[in-house]
Order: C-alpha cells, then sequence, then structure tokens
C-alpha cells in the first residue's frame, strides 16, 4: 500500500513505545487512527487524549468503520500479539494491508529521506541526540525514538516540513532489514540476540546486509574497529568515527 492511499491506521497492540510513535505520527497527518491494546497505561491514555480511539476487549465489532475498509486502511501489529487474535484474523480474512511496526518505518523511509541508527547498544541515545540536534536546526526532523526523550517528554518528533525522518533501525527479529536508510549510523556490533541468530557469524552478517540497504547517494558513518565489514552499494560514502 502506497503511504498516499492511506486514509485509516489500525493498531493491533497500540500501547507499545514504538507502536505509539508511529500512531501519533499518523493522528498529526490527519488520519483515522484507532486499535485495541490488552490493558489501559499512561500511554494508552495518553493516545486516546490525541484523539486515536482505543479499546480494551478482544471484539471486532469495536472496530470503527473508518478502519473497514481493505483499500484505504492500514493495520500495524506487533508480533506480541498471537496470531490468533480475533481482530489479526479478521483482517486476515479481509485482504487488508497487514504490516509490521518495522515495514512500517520500511516505507517511511521509502517516502522520507531516512536517517537510521543501528547497533547492539547506543541507537536511543544517538537517534534521540540526532533528532534534537535537527529539530532545533533550520532543517527539523520526523523521529520515531525508542525511549521518551527527557527534552520533549515525548518518543516522536513530528514536522510538517521536513523531508528527514530519524529512526531507531533495530536488528532484533532482523527488523532493519526493512528500511532503507539515506543515511545510517553503526555504533557497535557485540553479538546479541542468539536466540534469533543462532551465532556470532551470522549476527555480523546481518549488519553486513543492512549496509547494502543504504541508498545511492547517502553515506555510512561505523566505529571504527567493528568486527563487521561493510558492503555498501556504489554511490555510497562512509565515514568512520572514534571516541
Amino acid at each position: 500500500m502506497d503511504i498516499k492511499d492511506i486514509k485509516a491506521v489500525y493498531f493491533v497492540g497500540a500501547g507499545g513505545i514504538g507502536m505509539s510513535a508511529i500512531a501519533r505520527y499518523f493522528i498529526r497527518k490527519g488520519l483515522v487512527v484507532a486499535g485495541y491494546d490488552k490493558t489501559p497505561s499512561d500511554l494508552t491514555r495518553q493516545l486516546e487524549k490525541e484523539g486515536m480511539l482505543i479499546h480494551y476487549e478482544e471484539n471486532t465489532d469495536e472496530i470503527p468503520q473508518a478502519c473497514r475498509n481493505a483499500q484505504s486502511c492500514l493495520v500495524v501489529y506487533t508480533p506480541a500479539i498471537p496470531q490468533e487474535h480475533k481482530e489479526l484474523q479478521y483482517f486476515r480474512k479481509g485482504g487488508f494491508t497487514i504490516e509490521k511496526r518495522a515495514q512500517v518505518l520500511g516505507t517511511l523511509t521509502r517516502a522520507h529521506k531516512g536517517l537510521c541508527f543501528a547497533g547492539t547498544h547506543g541507537k536511543t541515545t544517538t537517534s534521540t541526540m540526532c533528532a534534537h540536534i535537527m529539530h532545533q536546526s533550520h532543517l527539523d526532523c520526523n523521529a520515531f525514538l525508542g525511549g521518551i526523550s527527557k527534552n520533549y517528554g515525548t518518543n516522536y518528533i513530528l514536522s510538517d516540513e521536513s523531508d528527514y525522518v530519524v529512526i531507531e533501525a533495530d536488528e532484533f527479529d532482523r527488523s532493519f532489514h526493512w528500511l532503507r536508510p539515506w543515511m545510517s549510523v553503526i555504533t557497535s556490533t557485540d553479538p546479541d540476540h542468539l536466540d534469533i541468530y543462532g551465532t556470532k557469524e551470522a549476527y555480523l552478517e546481518s549488519f553486513r546486509h543492512y549496509t547494502t540497504l543504504i541508498q545511492p547517494g547517502g553515506a555510512l558513518i561505523i566505529h571504527t574497529g567493528l568486527e563487521m565489514k561493510p558492503d555498501v552499494q556504489p554511490g555510497v560514502k562512509t565515514y568512520t568515527y572514534s571516541r
């Protein structure tokens, strides 16, 4: 589904920190945004105040009418939701476009210039620093952060004018392979999530593949001394940094 065709977005599992940032993006864009979560929280209550329609009962009758058109409603789900969830099954049977959070972020990197921050650790800190600097400059940005920024009291920054989007590129479950960064920073590649990858070599290979997704004309900024070997496309500049 092309982002310009989306008129409504429905979240199956609306209350996660990452999901809420995307929900806020679409709320600010003026779309109908609705969803389900298992239990109310401070985050879901705040989303309701901002205009999101949320219910807490697994019930397809609670899905708003605006979210029942498969041609104009995007469905976003978290893998924490069981596959037999009634609402997820409803959307699957109805032929809706159903995407994980990472896939939606990938769509945004195709619609904007994605500034993506990857690494075993340091993603949230560096992406938040970048978002703050850009937001305070004439460039501004949209930003989807993995934590609540102390400066702004939120996990997202939205600009109606900027073409830049700052994204935390999560390697868990190879989620960052959905992204198409314009520029990317890689802070570290200490083996992690070996329940997913199995070996250190597979983990490093996943980062190598991620570097191939950086768009020509863009750049990779990578910490010196990492075991992984980048493999960027022609036209992608590579810069290194160290402490």
